[in-house]
């Protein structure tokens, strides 16, 4: 319990430093390819096609802004909740490094106040 406490600590501490930047520790990966990857993975099914999360809670939003790559790969190789376990039999480092390079690539929607037809509603 105290290991877990202490990793939910350290996640949110590095998901803070690096909220608004990818990791500068994950490794390289393609974003095109991991694009792909998170397709063929059904990714998509519960974090969505842009990683803005599942309908009705399905999966956490995932981009824009990632959590760390590390975190990421704790969650993808040893799950909690509901998310089933990837191994990397099935997913790969590399593959993952791709998928992660992926969700990094996800720019920021626009903010509700630059979007014209919303501006008719304040």
């Amino acid at each position: 319990m105290k290991h877990l406490i202490g990793f939910t600590l350290l996640a949110a501490l590095l998901y803070t430093s690096f909220a608004n930047a990818a990791d500068p520790n994950a490794p390289a990966g393609s974003a095109e390819r991991g694009k792909q990857l998170f397709i063929k993975n059904t990714c998509i099914s519960c974090h969505g096609t842009l990683g803005q999360g599942g309908e009705r809670g399905a999966g956490p939003r995932l981009a824009p802004n990632p959590f760390p790559f590390v975190a990421v790969q704790m969650q993808l190789r040893q799950p909690r909740g509901e998310m089933p376990r990837y191994p990397v039999e099935f997913v790969s480092d590399q593959d993952l490094a791709d998928i992660y390079a992926y969700l990094s690539s996800i720019p920021a929607g626009p903010a509700a106040k630059d979007i014209p037809l919303l501006k008719n509603f304040q």
